[in-house]
């Protein structure tokens, strides 16, 4: 079980790098690129079953998973949605030929930066 538990945190890790990846190559002229909302999406769908897997892991006499921190998943479930919503709207504005406003690029990055800082320095 571990084992997809690793599998997942890797997916995880690709989908955030799909979306700060982009952000930090495009920083001089900021856009919301179609695989930024793939990452975010991907971000969502594998950080639910990673609190899945990790929840069923931590309840294992045998396990080392440690039980998960349900305020800081909140948080950054609320903060990955925020992400979709705004890679999905930044995204379609690109589809149409529409600008998409620096702030909304940023905005897309940014979250996503600071989501893996909560993951990797919140103990």
């Amino acid at each position: 079980m571990t084992v997809v538990l690793s599998i997942f945190v890797f997916l995880h890790i690709v989908g955030a790098a799909m979306i700060v990846g982009p952000w930090i190559a495009n920083m001089k002229k900021p856009t919301v690129g179609a695989r930024q909302f793939d990452g975010a999406m991907t971000q969502l769908v594998t950080g639910i079953i990673l609190v899945g897997l990790i929840t069923v892991l931590s309840k294992q006499a045998d396990s080392n998973v440690s039980s998960p921190d349900y305020l800081k998943l909140t948080i950054k479930f609320i903060i990955a949605v925020v992400v979709g919503a705004l890679a999905f709207v930044g995204n379609r504005r690109r589809k149409a030929g529409e600008p998409v406003a620096p702030g909304l690029a940023h905005a897309v990055g940014g979250l996503a930066l600071l989501n893996v800082a909560i993951a990797t320095i919140w103990p």
